[in-house]
């Protein structure tokens, strides 16, 4: 593919107050409208504001604050101690302020404002001056109003707060963690949670520089995102640690970790033609974990060379730190010069991690690293712009990977990445990869497939059809143009659009971001007694079996490459509803591929016939385009136009494959069948059917040592022991847990790779008897290995037997377990049919206690936990649950929306799926 061949591999990118200290307010997190007692010298404005009439402009804005006042640089000073419960402090934030105002909309939650003034500076004849202020938490969400006794003029003022908070304890905003008997603390700040720990201005778009002082515990390492510059006795067992200036960034990229961590110090990355300054690079660790930072480190320099050199655009900031937190909420967060990853991801015992980890480290690393750009240096003003960094960071990781690695598989990878997405836009609930975000309870829903993953496969079909020649300069001059500032998506597509004078390029971006739904593309082959042949292609949105998609006449415009048995690819731009190709050659094709090199963001269906001649070329077709068609077999298939037979032939060619990716491509879709469609009465012809499909080439893949042939076997192990139940493969992984965790034996760690952890663990918790289950909690306890605690807790939600639920319930409410961890436990526990409905009826009755568990960030995901359910009484009880709790979980109505409509398209499918498994007998 073109997009995988260069050495200039985005080489073409950048071408590129007066108020005592007994006037102390507080916020009232739980109330929508919180008012706090006032000072006599506030009650004329809370008395003017009262009198006058309500506008628009008076109501808390629910979303984005309104415009007309800006930040232009803060000055923080924190104390910061892990073994306290609070923290305090000091802000000053310099602000423009358009018009005279009496009042201001910020954010802050959950915060106790002990003093809070604006400062006018002198001006003319005037003094300085302070005015008192009022601060009031308005919003659940964190929004504020501040009120000003007489008001404040046009211009520039100085906000200072004098407030303290609560370490938060469920991993949001500045929160603290207890590991191995020593306390860290750590902010989360993306997306809303700054304002829990700095009343400010949290939107991406307010872009500001930071001063940032922090006083910790004497010995205690700090982090934040400027180099560090001083550090001085502080008295009390205190020292304080001054930070840099950083450039102008966001509240969401605002770093600060505290604890005694590891400090792993590498030589500085050399300079080299685009960076003229060494860079700094530390890794940090918590204590005794500093060690298996060396992997990670070791492919840090490489990785930033090569995304320096084809950006043509030097690393943005002064030094670089690398920072595996003790717990995190999501798998990594891109902090400006202090990227902090859940320590999972990036930790390594011994020299080298199993394929799975390591595959899955390079990706969010090169991740991290491309936000660094695409994301920091230049910003969405907003969050419904979120796919310009996360799109972008998400399409550069491969292109990165391929240059360490050509041979590595990440091209594929991408693709299989891009076709995921199609899955979650194929639902009526799904959503654009840009649409209106009013509601800051809205913005986590935002970060999902259609962002991440749509945007790559739209990226890269834009990147490969109009050529890295034309796109990537355009590219490098909206790189260029808004450095250090912010731009949206009409931003992005008039620089693309002026750069590139093609339409057809903006025109493909702007009905692929701003439409959601995946194109489906009919193909008719007409031939004429002359042999001369055309294709027909009409275009519609995919929808399958049971969808409430309506017909709207919906259109793209769609790059289209189509390839023939005459061995030539076909280009053309597909505008109209429908549009007639000619075939080259003059002859009527034998078959047609509709998507070459597997690069088009759209599904495919044609005759049955052509199907068939299509399937007969499957050795011959390249990778990416074997992806493609197994997707779109899929596709038609699930929208009743495919036969089962059809689709068994596509699986068994898939499983034929020298190339994991495709081998797996299917695994997702069987493992739905299974759970849904297989009856007692056909479970022995189905389970064999995937013992015969997939036994052989585990024993062809044990003798091999690369990584990708690793990966797959560990992959087929886990879907044979659980989905084709073979009990040959459950004896082995079941043997392989007990060993690793010394049941009934001395512990062997040589066992077990982590690849393997979560379906060997599976397996023993189902097999090997109560005791098993015991022991492992033990071991939990004793082994220090988060991949293992991560895997473990999955495992064991999965329990059979009825008489470990209790076990199973309490430790996931329990202190014992992190709270990602419960997460994962509650959400397997929701897997295994024979216990699915005691287990639902748990979660029903512990529900505000699950909530108060897990992430914050995640709870608007719990009505995910109904998933798996494939019937109307549990439909029915899933939204009877969130019409009673929906208070707990905001912003939970699209994932409530997303999984009633599974349910229903599973249902749906019964037939069909029934169908098929029956068709092998």
């Amino acid at each position: 593919m073109r997009i995988l061949t260069l050495p200039a591999l985005l080489a073409g990118l950048i071408l590129l107050t007066a108020c005592g200290t007994d006037n102390k307010t507080t916020s009232d997190p739980n109330r929508e409208n919180a008012t706090q007692e006032t000072t006599a010298s506030e009650q004329t404005v809370e008395t003017k504001n009262a009198e006058a009439k309500p506008s628009v402009e008076d109501q808390p804005p629910a979303g984005k604050l309104p415009d007309g006042v800006r930040p232009t640089a803060y000055r923080l000073d924190l104390t910061l101690d892990p073994r306290q419960d609070t923290f305090h402090g000091q802000v000053e934030i310099d602000i423009e302020v358009d018009e005279a105002t009496d009042h201001i909309w910020m954010h802050g939650n959950n915060i106790d404002v002990a003093d809070i003034k604006a400062i006018v500076p002198a001006q003319g004849n005037e003094i300085e001056k302070e005015i008192a202020a009022h601060y009031r938490q308005m919003l659940d969400s964190g929004v504020v109003r501040v009120d000003f006794a007489g008001g404040i003029p046009a211009g520039k003022i100085t906000l200072r707060t004098k407030y303290s908070a609560p370490f938060d304890k469920n991993l949001a905003g500045l929160f603290k963690v207890e590991e191995k008997g020593d306390a860290y603390a750590l902010a989360k700040s993306e997306s809303i949670q700054a304002r829990r720990f700095l009343p400010g201005f949290d939107e991406p778009g307010l872009k500001a520089t930071y001063d940032i002082s922090l006083t910790i515990p004497n010995g205690y390492k700090a982090i934040s995102n400027g180099p560090e510059t001083e550090r001085v006795d502080a008295g009390n067992g205190m020292e304080k640690v001054t930070f840099a200036q950083t450039r102008p960034m966001p509240t969401y990229l605002l770093s600060l970790a505290v604890g005694p961590f590891d400090v792993v110090e590498r030589p500085d990355i050399p300079a080299n033609k685009y960076r003229k300054e060494p860079l700094p690079l530390r890794g940090f660790a918590r204590k005794g974990r500093g060690k298996d930072m060396a992997y990670v480190l070791d492919k840090t320099p490489e990785m930033l060379r090569i995304f320096e050199e084809q950006l043509q655009r030097p690393y943005p900031f002064r030094k670089l730190d690398i920072i595996a937190a003790p717990q995190w909420p999501s798998g990594a967060t891109e902090l400006s010069a202090a990227i902090t990853y859940r320590e999972q991801r990036i930790l390594v015992e011994g020299d080298e991690p199993a394929p799975g980890l390591r595959l899955a480290l390079l990706g969010v690393h090169a991740h991290e690293i491309a936000h660094m750009w695409f994301g920091n240096l230049v910003t969405p003003p907003w969050w419904d712009d979120l796919w310009l960094k996360e799109g972008f960071a998400t399409w550069g990781t491969p292109l990165a990977l391929t240059i360490m690695e050509p041979d590595g598989g990440h091209d594929l990878n991408a693709a299989v990445r891009a076709i995921s997405a199609m899955k979650l836009d194929s639902l009526a609930s799904t959503r654009a990869i840009r649409e209106p975000i009013t509601d800051n309870n809205n913005i986590r829903n935002a970060y999902d497939a259609i962002t991440y993953s749509k945007s790559l496969g739209v990226i890269h079909m834009v990147d490969e059809y109009f050529g890295a020649d034309t796109f990537r300069p355009a590219l490098g001059r909206y790189i260029e143009t808004f450095a250090d500032g912010v731009a949206d998506s009409p931003d992005f597509y008039q620089v693309i659009g002026d750069e590139t004078e093609s339409p057809q390029l903006t025109e493909t971006f702007r009905t692929f971001v701003e439409q959601k739904g995946v194109p489906l593309l009919s193909l008719t082959v007409n031939c004429n007694t002359q042999g001369e042949a055309t294709v027909i292609v009409q275009q519609q949105r995919y929808k399958p079996l049971g969808s409430p998609i309506a017909e709207t006449g919906q259109q793209w415009s769609i790059p289209f490459c189509m390839r023939t048995d005459s061995g030539v690819a076909q280009c053309e731009f597909l505008s109209d509803r429908q549009q007639e190709i000619a075939v080259s050659g003059g002859t009527c094709p034998k078959w047609v591929m509709p998507n070459v090199n597997g690069s088009g963001y759209y599904r495919f269906t044609m005759e049955e016939k052509y199907w068939q001649s299509l399937l007969d070329e499957f050795d011959n077709l390249n990778p990416t385009e074997r992806l493609s068609l197994i997707d779109s077999a899929f596709a038609a298939f699930e929208s009743g136009n495919l036969q089962p037979g059809t689709l068994l032939e596509v699986v068994r060619l898939s499983a034929t494959s020298d190339k994991r990716q495709v081998v797996e491509a299917p695994l997702g879709y069987l493992a739905k069948y299974s759970d849904h469609y297989v009856d007692d009465a056909n479970a022995t012809n189905w389970q064999g059917f995937l013992k015969k499909l997939y036994g052989a080439k585990v024993q062809r893949l044990a003798g091999e040592n690369d990584s990708e042939s690793q990966l797959l076997r560990s992959r087929l192990l886990g879907f044979l022991a659980l989905e084709a139940k073979d009990t040959d493969t459950r004896q082995q992984l079941q043997q392989q847990a007990e060993r690793f965790t010394g049941f009934d034996g001395e512990r062997d760690p040589a066992a077990l790779g982590s690849d393997l952890y979560e379906s060997a663990l599976t397996v023993a918790i189902q097999d090997s008897g109560t005791a098993f289950l015991d022991h492992l909690i033990q071991v939990r306890s004793e082994l220090d290995d988060p991949l293992f605690e991560s895997a473990s807790a999955n495992a064991m939600g999965r329990v059979t037997d009825p008489l470990q639920l209790d076990t199973i319930h309490q430790l996931a409410l329990s202190e014992k377990m992190g709270a990602r961890e419960a997460f994962g436990l509650i959400q397997n526990a929701l897997i295994e049919p024979e216990l699915q409905a005691r287990n639902w009826q748990w979660l029903r009755d512990n529900f505000a206690a699950v909530v108060a568990k897990i992430p914050e960030q995640w709870r608007r995901n719990t009505p995910r936990f109904g998933a798996n359910f494939c019937d109307q009484p549990s439909l029915q009880q899933i939204q009877l649950l969130f019409t009673q709790q929906q208070k707990l979980v905001p912003g939970y109505q699209r994932a409530l929306a997303q999984t009633e409509e599974g349910i229903n398209l599973c249902l749906a499918l019964k037939e069909n799926g029934q169908a098929l498994v029956e068709s092998l007998k």
